[in-house]
């Protein structure tokens, strides 16, 4: 007889769980350029670095065309981040330039440089370690944004470890199969509209409070998991696809947080949403084709699991939830 999905999923279970207790979701938060040209060849800068504490990233971006700036620069904290503003002129188009991130290259950290051009143009691009320098093309690219942002909600959500938890949850509850497939796409059409509804503007809802409760819905799955493996059918069990709707919803709004860290370029606007849903999505069936082919691993190895096996990937990931909620409300 086969064991059951569910018997090979407490060492995965407790390894994702305990991995992630000193974790922080949304860690993904790159450096962020951003150049308005208000005037032939003036721009206006944002330059915002991330930061834990007090310290800041020694970074900064250089041209290779000479710039002069036109007035002082104004540097303030946000509490996670550094904001930089001035206004610079260049002495030739940036157009066909390069744009580098000095000191880059000895950090882990990405930088999402946008700029936009008087004619409504924008380029944008994103500067790694490994390739801490950019050509500005002379034309804008609507290929390069969508690559762009398909990678940052790619990362985006194999980074947010709430976000893993919650879908592990339920591939644990509905078993794989169909019901996974069904809930699984409730979960993407109802983060997908809270995400866009939130990265345009159209929801506001402050993120602290909105984190602490995405943690609290990874405890409630967790404690319906229970409930199920003790014969107490909640309504989780029941209808997986409403309960993943539901609070799909939450989760559609931690993305819109994670994509207003980067910030959207002006002009492919709709590009960039699309494309960085498309991302998320990609990373979500990555993770559970990667559950499953570890769940698929597992059925060939001689291991009996003992019955009270069951209860450990629940309870560990409970446990980890409810530390985030504790933590995230503390720090209301």
């Amino acid at each position: 007889m086969r064991t059951p999905v569910s018997a090979f999923l407490p060492r995965l279970a407790l390894g994702i769980a305990f991995l992630a207790a000193p974790a922080v979701a949304h860690e993904v938060r790159p450096a962020y350029l951003e150049m308005k040209e208000v005037a032939a060849n003036e721009y206006e800068v944002l330059w915002k670095v991330p930061m834990r504490g007090d310290l800041r990233l020694a970074l900064r971006p250089e041209f290779s065309v000479a710039t002069t700036d036109l007035g002082p620069r104004v540097l303030r904290g946000t509490g996670t981040a550094g904001l930089e503003t001035w206004r610079m002129r260049t002495a030739e188009p940036l157009r066909g330039s390069t744009v580098r991130i000095a000191g880059l290259e000895t950090t882990l950290t990405d930088v999402l440089v946008r700029i936009a051009f008087a004619d409504g143009a924008s380029w944008t691009a994103r500067l790694t370690p490994g390739a801490a320098s950019g050509t500005i093309p002379r034309q804008a690219s609507a290929f390069e944004v969508s690559g762009v942002y398909t990678r940052l909600g790619i990362e985006h959500i194999l980074t947010g470890v709430d976000h893993l938890l919650f879908v592990l949850c339920l591939i644990i509850l509905t078993k794989g199969g169909w019901k996974l497939a069904k809930t699984v796409t409730a979960f993407t059409l109802s983060h997908s509209v809270t995400l866009t509804a939130g990265t345009l503007g159209w929801v506001h809802i402050p993120q602290r409070p909105v984190e602490a409760v995405i943690a609290l819905s990874i405890v409630f799955i967790a404690a319906e998991i229970v409930r199920g493996r003790q014969g107490r059918v909640g309504i989780a069990a029941r209808a997986p696809w409403v309960v993943a709707f539901t609070f799909g919803l939450l989760h559609g709004l931690g993305f819109a947080g994670g994509l207003a860290e980067a910030g959207l370029p002006a002009g492919h606007i709709p590009l960039a949403l699309l494309f960085f849903s498309i991302g998320v999505e990609t990373g979500h069936f990555l993770f559970i084709a990667a559950v499953l082919a570890a769940v698929a691993l597992a059925r060939r190895l001689p291991w009996n699991a003992p019955r009270w096996a069951s209860l450990v990937p629940p309870y560990a990931i409970g446990a980890v939830a409810m530390f985030w909620v504790i933590q995230r409300v503390a720090a209301f």
